[in-house]
């Protein structure tokens, strides 16, 4: 996985910088930096009818639960926006159209009255269906606005029983929508179908799944995750790469996020300096099944297409995450020019995957790209093999050539040497 680099704290440490180095000490509040955006959870729990079965640690999973719940609900950190969503907890009758509709949110995402909070988690009682995929659509508009860290966990001991709607395609869908939500998700004593569904759920955006079987489990995972919310995160920079480099996004130093349907190609322009490395890197994430065999493609090209380098990954059996990366220092100008303003270079950046899937499998949305970009100073070493430009894949071919050339011409004269010989003797 990509190395997240916590950028969201150095840009607030430099602000602070400037702002005491370009204004006096008496600089009032308004000067200051704008506070960072406070984190929203949505915590989704599923209060259908099975959740009165008595299996956790001689409790009812809703008894479990609830106490789970109270635990996290003291242990919030003050910083974070909780609510809470429930599915399943109204309709108890047989109408599925009415059953599968079963979604309301308990407590508004916002700043936490812990005694309000646990009061209304008090009132549950197992009762209905199981609306999944409407639950996660609900979280999802319970969590708008603002550009801080999102986060939905959902506790459920059953998969989804509103089918057509599949929670794992809406659970993509958020995903797609490039707003960075992660949804967590803990299954309770869950059997095969229900791990793979949550699985799915969970992986679809960058989430974790989690099986429980115990009430202490339960109540530290949740704690856990919340706790995680509050960390400074870097979010990626929603992009979408062009089919061809004329016309691609310009990218700058940064994390980026896109899409990519199964053996497309996208493409995006970075600009590098004299004596300056650009380095890249990419990751797809399998997040549905795939047929073996697959690969993930990254080339920096000129814009008139000739390679400049390229870094390639295969693999061969299920994986969650295929990644790639590539080297490309630019030279310093030397000579009468060295002193006039730098001119970047354009480079064009393409993604490739050779993923399949079978007929079954949607292929939209396409499955999750995460691109790095970084431009750091050039090497000084001539003994970096970068410097040489050894990655660059004409410069391999042309010593490879040489080599080639100069074995055989070697190899053609000791030949017809010894068969000198031979006649002589």
């Amino acid at each position: 996985m990509i190395t997240r680099k916590r950028l969201a704290v150095g840009a607030c440490g430099l602000l602070a910088a400037l702002a005491v180095g370009l204004f006096p000490a008496s600089a009032t509040a308004a000067d200051e930096p704008t506070a960072k955006e406070p984190p929203k959870v949505d915590l989704v729990l599923d209060v259908s009818g099975s959740m009165r079965a008595n299996d956790i640690d001689g409790q009812s999973r809703m008894a479990a639960a609830k106490q789970a719940f109270n635990e996290v609900i003291d242990a919030v950190p003050a910083e974070v926006r909780l609510g809470i969503r429930t599915l399943g907890a109204d309709y108890p009758g047989d109408d599925r159209a009415t059953g599968c509709k079963d979604t309301k949110q308990l407590y508004a995402v916002g700043p936490l009255d812990r005694t309000e909070a646990k009061t209304a988690v008090a009132t549950l009682a197992p009762t209905g269906w199981t609306p999944i995929g409407p639950a996660l659509l609900g979280a999802a508009q319970d969590l708008e606005g603002g550009n801080g860290s999102k986060r939905i966990v959902l506790i459920t001991d059953g998969e989804d029983t509103c089918a057509p709607l599949d929670p794992c395609e809406v659970a993509r869908d958020i995903a797609a929508k490039g707003i960075h939500l992660v949804i967590d998700t803990l299954g309770l004593v869950p059997d095969a179908k229900t791990r793979a569904q949550l699985t799915c759920i969970a992986e679809a955006t960058g989430g974790t799944y989690t099986s429980v079987q115990h009430k202490a489990d339960l109540s530290s995972r949740v704690k856990q995750l919340v706790d995680r919310a509050a960390d400074p995160v870097v979010n990626p920079v929603a992009t979408e790469g062009a089919k061809q480099c004329a016309g691609a996004p310009q990218l700058k130093a940064g994390l980026y996020s896109d899409r990519e349907t199964f053996g497309e190609h996208r493409w995006y322009l970075v600009d590098v300096l004299p004596g300056q490395e650009l380095r890249a890197s990419v990751s797809i994430g399998a997040d549905r099944a795939v047929n073996n065999d697959y690969g993930v493609l990254l080339r920096a090209t000129t814009v008139h297409g000739r390679e400049i380098v390229r870094g390639s990954e295969a693999g061969d059996g299920r994986t969650d995450v295929l990644s790639t990366g590539l080297r490309y220092p630019k030279a310093e100008i030397d000579g009468p020019d060295s002193d006039a303003k730098p001119v970047p270079e354009t480079v064009c950046l393409q993604v490739s995957n050779s993923f399949s899937a079978p007929a079954s499998v949607k292929t939209t949305p396409g499955m999750p790209v995460e691109l790095t970009i970084d431009l750091v100073d050039g090497p000084d070493e001539a003994s970096d093999a970068a410097a040489f430009g050894l990655g660059r894949g004409w410069w391999l071919l042309a010593v490879l050539a040489l080599a080639g050339l100069l074995a055989g011409l070697v190899w053609g004269w000791i030949s017809r040497w010894r068969i000198s010989v031979w006649r002589t003797n």
